[in-house]
């Protein structure tokens, strides 16, 4: 079997919007909730704190209001290890707002962002000199939701010839159905998803959106054009397509105290993985054992596992991969 493509070592490029986000303290009703905890949440952010943490040299590329929230988010993300420098501060606009609603095993949210500074993002984001010498550019789904210009910026990244820009581009379909008109998300995500040269779609948003009895090869057939292309099966397993063939690795059995944000640590454990230059089964593992830790906190970023116990599960043979749990590495 012929090498699996894989993008050049170096640097990476998150481009997407962050907010503050609020929650109740101890899972209470908004309603009756005494005090409201202050986060950051942003899909792009997340992977661009998770490659940070496992090495990978990354910045995030935003804009927030010039207040008190915005220079909050600012500090937050860089404070991960993430470049900030190319975070625009807008005067006219705030900076988004997300606000958690525990409602049982489920967490609502409501985004305060439509006029957000992020919202009037163009594709003259993707003239910043750091995406000169990127290995990879990440986008989400999330993004064209926002505006027509942010729309513009990620139609414009993805189809821009691969022989025309130095980096290759990582697409994470990120439905988010508060952000879309009804019916309008399926066609537009179907689309720039099939353009990326690696994308990331969970097999429930693929089925929400294009066919409730969509199998993780069925979506292959349906975005047939990424080099990578990586399925996620919830809590079950992954699966990464090539035309050099397929491998599907299980998830770690792991506690789930909220879900929100996994899915950002899997594309950053995925990506780190084959910058670090492993082969696409060890690269899922490690997007797995990256998803875990978000799974054990409630906010978006939890920690990860000591690097001897990172390496310790991506060596481990299978049959004892499939029975582990990440419960006692952090």
């Amino acid at each position: 079997m012929k090498s699996v493509w894989r993008p050049a070592r170096g640097a990476v490029v998150c481009i997407g919007e962050t907010m503050a986000a609020l929650a109740p303290t101890a899972f209470e009703s908004l309603e009756t909730a005494e005090a409201l905890r202050v986060s950051v949440a942003g899909a792009e952010s997340n992977v661009a704190m998770y490659l940070a943490d496992l090495g990978i040299p990354v910045s995030w590329l935003s804009a927030l209001g010039d207040d008190a929230l915005g220079r909050r988010v600012r500090a937050a993300v860089g404070a991960a290890g993430v470049d900030v420098s190319g975070v625009r501060r807008d005067p006219e606009r705030p900076t988004g707002l997300l606000v958690k609603e525990p409602a049982g095993p489920r967490t609502r949210v409501h985004y305060y962002r439509g006029n957000s500074a992020a919202a009037a993002l163009g594709s003259d984001v993707l003239d910043d000199d750091r995406l000169r010498s990127a290995s990879v550019v990440h986008l989400t789904g999330v993004t064209p939701a926002l505006s027509p210009s942010c729309r513009g910026l990620v139609a414009k990244a993805l189809t821009t010839p691969p022989s025309e820009r130095p980096y290759a581009i990582s697409f994470d379909v990120n439905h988010r159905p508060a952000l879309w008109p009804s019916g309008a998300a399926a066609a537009v995500l179907r689309d720039l998803a099939d353009r990326a040269d690696i994308t990331f779609v969970g097999l429930d948003e693929a089925q929400e959106l294009w066919d409730a009895d969509l199998e993780a090869a069925d979506v292959r057939r349906l975005l047939p054009h990424p080099r990578l292309l990586v399925v996620k099966d919830g809590g079950h397993a992954a699966t990464a397509f090539s035309e050099e063939g397929t491998w599907t690795v299980p998830a770690l059995r792991t506690d789930v105290v909220e879900p929100v944000g996994a899915g950002d640590a899997f594309a950053a454990g995925f990506l780190a993985g084959l910058l670090r230059g492993e082969d696409v089964r060890r690269a899922l593992r490690l997007g797995h054992i990256t998803a875990a830790s978000a799974l054990k906190v409630t906010g978006d970023h939890g920690p990860l596992p000591d690097s001897a116990d990172i390496e310790r599960l991506l060596d481990m043979p299978t049959q004892e991969w499939v029975t582990q749990s990440t419960a006692v590495s952090t």
